[in-house]
């Protein structure tokens, strides 16, 4: 079970505030606060954080449209450092035309001008705490299918003479005379390789005994190893 989340949509005379469910999934909304002052106000929140068990605020930044921080911003991050003081952990959410969607909503639900003035605070509070859950939640997936994507071991990497990094495909080993060979294929043009390009290389270990691939100068002996991967393949 994940910490509950108390967002705040910060007003000068009204604090909406919304929480998130148990599981960190949706936003429901508790109440339209109308501001005393710090102390009143920081006490409220920091009773309903201990009403559903957590110290986790989010509140609303009301950033100007370009992005910047005014003076409303200012007095969201005053009132947050108030409950913070009080022992609360405070993030911050872009809110940005939440209180316009959430006015929108209440429109559209056909609610009377008195009472959409009692609820659109407490509304965008729901819209800022939403999107942030979705936006954690869009990101913590993308970060396990990172995780989960399995690495592919036939591409391998090697450094040309001038550290330029090129990306080869193994595609076959090749066993000839007693020795390992590697048949790659040049993932993209590079180094003086074009995309495609095979390259025959000494499957061998280097001196601290790790696993290396040896330049092969010797055309006769590529020659009989590439005869050795057709035969190998059925290709001879």
């Amino acid at each position: 079970m994940n910490e509950r989340i108390v967002a705040l949509d910060v007003g000068d005379r009204r604090i909406g505030i919304a929480v998130s469910d148990p599981l960190g999934i949706t936003a429901q909304p508790i109440e339209t606060y109308t501001r005393v002052g710090y102390g009143p106000d920081t006490h409220r929140i920091a009773q309903l954080a201990q009403q559903y068990d957590t110290n986790r605020i989010l509140c609303g930044l009301p950033l100007n449209m370009d992005g910047t921080q005014g003076f409303q911003t200012q007095k969201v991050r005053e009132f947050a450092a108030k409950l913070e003081e009080a022992g609360l952990t405070v993030e911050f959410y872009d809110e940005r035309m939440t209180t316009v969607l959430a006015e929108d909503a209440l429109l559209e639900a056909d609610m009377r001008r008195e009472n959409r003035k009692k609820k659109v605070d407490m509304v965008a509070a729901v819209m800022i705490l939403q999107s942030y859950l979705d936006a954690q939640a869009a990101k913590s997936a993308a970060v396990q299918e990172d995780e989960e994507e399995p690495e592919d071991d036939s591409i391998l990497e090697m450094e040309d003479e001038d550290g330029q990094v090129i990306r080869f495909r193994l595609s076959a080993t090749i066993a000839y005379a007693g020795e390992t060979y590697v048949l790659l294929s040049c993932e993209e043009a590079a180094g003086g390789f074009e995309q495609g390009e095979s390259l025959i290389m000494l499957s061998t270990t280097d001196s601290e005994g790790e696993s290396c691939y040896q330049s092969l100068e010797d055309e006769a002996l590529i020659e009989a190893v590439y005869e050795a991967y057709l035969k190998q393949t059925g290709g001879a």
